[in-house]
């Protein structure tokens, strides 16, 4: 997009592109008729919008607004259960995944031999909420914990790829290696960062999973076992670290896709209602 043609500024509802001087950041209200008539003209008169926030990312979509990030970005952010669902669909390469509500409990060890991965199907940020289970009593305890059980195959590793994706294309990716006392990558739980021997095979399957998934601002976790890379999860708030480490900015990379022309928006091409 040439930004010398442009009559208004960009707009932003969520705080992503504060301080960005192209960027008019309206901030998320509650009630959309708290916006001022002034701000409704520029949200509807805007190529896009920026940073949505799910509050608004829907009724956008609905609109036929063009967004960035997608929808489905907002829709899947810490839903590991839709996720894998969706990654199923796709054909895409997962681990062995199941989901058991409550009564059926007792079919997991059917399924599964020890030792497997258990996890919150929500709220597991940072590997909060992630196990490793090795035995019957392990499994009780996270059983107590969780209505719905999130069981994954073990597929041992010492280090998963992280692969931030803007617009579906690399903009970092780095090992998360495995401190030895945890199972888990997670910075957060121990692991550290390595930038180095990053395989093509790797960015390869991020950029497949992500523009299948239409997943246009993530971080994907990737493992590679047996041959094969395999598709974690996609974190939609994936952190800082590995960016600082790299003295990347985010704010300054979105910036210039942004005026470059270079950062895309998702829509429907659905007719536009007028909004008052």
């Amino acid at each position: 997009m040439n930004t010398t043609t442009l009559k208004i500024p960009f707009v932003a509802l969520g705080s992503r592109m504060k301080g960005v001087p192209e960027v008019c950041t309206l901030g998320v209200k509650p009630n959309f008729c708290d916006y001022t008539s002034h701000e409704k003209t520029l949200m509807m008169d805007a190529a896009f919008i920026l940073y949505p926030t799910l509050n608004y990312a829907q009724f956008f979509h609905t609109l036929g607004k063009a967004l960035f990030p997608s929808l489905e970005t907002y829709l899947y952010s810490d839903e590991k259960i839709k996720q894998t669902t969706l990654f199923n669909m796709l054909h895409l390469s997962h681990p062995r995944t199941r989901f058991y509500y409550h009564l059926h409990h007792d079919e997991i060890l059917g399924d599964f031999s020890f030792p497997f991965i258990a996890k919150f199907p929500r709220a597991s940020a940072r590997g909060r909420g992630v196990f490793k289970i090795q035995n019957p009593e392990e499994l009780d305890r996270y059983l107590r914990r969780t209505n719905v059980a999130y069981v994954q195959e073990y597929l041992p590793h010492d280090k998963d790829l992280r692969v931030i994706l803007i617009n579906y294309e690399p903009v970092l990716a780095y090992w998360r290696v495995r401190c030895s006392k945890d199972f888990r990558t997670n910075l957060f739980q121990g692991g550290t960062i390595d930038f180095k021997g990053i395989p093509h095979e790797g960015l390869e399957t991020a950029r497949t999973v992500a523009r299948k998934c239409r997943f246009n601002d993530a971080g994907l976790d990737l493992i590679h076992s047996g041959g094969k890379w395999y598709v974690i999860e996609a974190n939609m708030n994936y952190g800082r670290e590995g960016l600082k480490c790299k003295g990347l900015d985010l704010k300054r990379i979105l910036r210039g896709m942004l005026l470059s022309g270079a950062l895309t928006c998702e829509s429907e091409e659905k007719p536009l209602v007028e909004v008052g």
